[in-house]
């Protein structure tokens, strides 16, 4: 995301936006997972992409006050994972959680709490140097219209619909339209994807773009 001032603090719990900006040109990096698996985890098909009519008139429920996230569950690829908080390394680059613990999904939480007005991120391991797989290993699986939930430590369940899944190369990750806020409580899940070298390891991101849709 490209410098700036910051947006009012209804819309987003923002750090600065340069550091942003240091995720996103990172991102592939710091998402990228040796994996030494011999199939290939599912990838989104181009039917998942944003249409040319993207529902940016989609209605939501009122956004909710802060409070953290505890546990994301997505019935449709069977995922039920406790979730940890994380925050950037020394470089300005977006952590994931640690490697020993691929079954745990990880909040950007210097940022937007699901549920909140703006855009919360949400981070996985694809799979790890072991082979084993990560939370996020059958992302790419997620179709349109499939059900995000996430349990909050204030005892309520923040209901997400996927409005699309996109496939990016990681030296070409569109940060404004990926960590962007319309003002709207906004979801993005992102892992690691695409093809694998030895050398740089998978070469893109799968990110999941979800609207809160109820409160629970």
């Amino acid at each position: 995301m490209a410098p700036g001032h910051h947006t009012s603090a209804s819309r987003d719990r923002f750090v600065p936006a340069v550091l942003l900006l240091a995720c996103a040109t990172t991102a592939g990096a710091v998402l990228l997972i040796s994996g030494v698996r011999d199939e290939k985890p599912p990838q989104p098909s181009a039917a998942q992409a944003f249409s040319t009519s993207a529902d940016s008139t989609r209605p939501t429920v009122h956004p909710l006050p802060p409070a953290d996230p505890v546990r994301l569950r997505i019935a449709a690829i069977g995922v039920n994972a406790p979730m940890t908080r994380v925050g950037l390394d020394a470089a300005g680059a977006l952590r994931t959680p640690p490697p020993g613990k691929p079954g745990l999904a990880g909040w950007y939480g210097d940022g937007t709490a699901p549920g909140s007005a703006g855009t919360a991120i949400v981070t996985g391991h694809l799979d790890i140097p072991t082979g084993d797989p990560g939370v996020f290993y059958n992302l790419g699986a997620l179709t349109k219209g499939a059900t995000i939930e996430i349990s909050r430590a204030d005892r309520r369940t923040a209901v997400f619909a996927v409005r699309a899944v996109e496939l990016y190369d990681r030296k070409k990750f569109p940060s404004k339209k990926v960590y962007g806020s319309s003002g709207r409580p906004e979801l993005r899940l992102i892992t690691c994807g695409g093809g694998y070298t030895k050398r740089t390891g998978y070469l893109s991101n799968v990110v999941v773009y979800a609207t809160l849709t109820a409160v629970t």
